[in-house]
């Protein structure tokens, strides 16, 4: 299969491209298309056929149900039974943005969106490009991120090439994301919304949207039926064996040197205060706060290959605000979690 590329900066003046992207989902064809978290890889979400080409593509395992994609929040209620209160609030506040909300459907989407539950999670994406392509299109969007499964997810288009050049109809390249990680996924079936994966929406800011705090959950890695996408099998590993490593700089720079003299060749990511006092073959500087670190993350865990190093060292982030997400992201991804001695 050739994948076509439509490289869009304008909507305006490249809506040609957006409706020839859009006609290829109304086909039943796969598109690839940037959001404000990562790229995602989408298919009409009523069409099961359609649907399934994502599972193949990514080689993703059925039972992982699929985030659905709208423009409007009527868009959404079309789809889902009657709500809570609590999630008009949070809409109105974080929405178009980049939370997603599990709810109980009307049976109205492909069975293989929802992986067979009764729930479905729902999102509204806040970036232009996805936005007019779900309008242009006339449909709802399944859309988990664009790359082979359990690999980093695509915050540029040619992270989606890499993995999917010649699987897919086409590539919508919008420039690289912003936050770069996926939505915060949060169950709302109960009386409290309940977070199951952290995001760019944190905690505090539901917390504080809705007046009360959320009930502490523990993760559930290894849940039967997941509601959420990241809840069961690993994702976000890069093609090298990853180390998270919690430490101060002295400790994690004996760790390198130790690992070094071993013969292998370590590449090292790092915030900004950290990189500048280290020595590897390799030290990738992430930035120094956290919404840097989002951003570059799944670039920076792209950016090594075997050819470049043998082993890939993280060092671990505080939890703070979108730390959080940074941090499920990383203990997903990696081989080894390591504490050393801090001072």
């Amino acid at each position: 299969m050739h994948t076509k590329q439509f490289t869009v900066r304008d909507i305006k003046i490249d809506e040609d491209q957006i409706i020839d992207a859009a006609n290829l989902l109304t086909k039943g064809e796969l598109v690839a298309f940037p959001t404000e978290t990562v790229y995602g890889l989408g298919a009409d979400a009523s069409n099961e056929l359609a649907v399934a080409g994502i599972f193949k593509a990514k080689g993703r395992p059925q039972d992982n149900p699929l985030i659905v994609h709208v423009a409007s929040k009527a868009q959404c209620m079309e789809l889902v039974k009657t709500v809570p209160e609590y999630v008009d609030v949070l809409m109105e506040k974080f929405s178009p943005g980049p939370i997603t909300f599990v709810l109980p459907h009307k049976g109205d989407l492909a069975r293989n969106v929802t992986a067979g539950l009764s729930t479905v999670g729902i999102r509204i994406p806040d970036h232009p490009l996805a936005l007019a392509l779900i309008e242009k299109s006339g449909c709802s969007i399944a859309a988990p991120s664009a790359n082979t499964s359990g690999k980093p997810s695509p915050t540029q288009a040619w992270h989606v090439t890499d993995d999917l050049d010649g699987k897919i109809a086409g590539i919508v390249d919008g420039g690289a994301t912003g936050i770069g990680v996926e939505s915060t996924v949060v169950d709302c079936t109960g009386e409290k919304p309940v977070i199951l994966r952290p995001g760019g929406v944190t905690q505090e800011m539901i917390e504080t949207a809705l007046g009360f705090q959320l009930d502490q959950t523990k993760e559930m890695p290894e849940v039967d039926k997941p509601k959420s996408p990241g809840m069961k099998y690993r994702h976000y590993a890069p093609e090298l064996p990853l180390w998270l490593v919690e430490s101060d700089v002295e400790s994690l720079q004996q760790l390198i040197d130790q690992e070094q003299l071993k013969g292998k060749r370590v590449a090292v990511l790092a915030q900004n205060k950290s990189a500048n006092n280290l020595r590897a073959s390799a030290v990738l500087n992430l930035g120094e706060q956290p919404e840097e670190i989002a951003a570059r993350l799944y670039d920076a865990l792209r950016r090594y290959t075997k050819t470049d190093a043998d082993l890939l060292i993280c060092e671990a982030f505080p939890k703070e605000g979108i730390g959080e997400a940074i941090m499920n992201r990383l203990s997903k991804a990696a081989d080894e979690y390591i504490i050393l001695g801090q001072n």
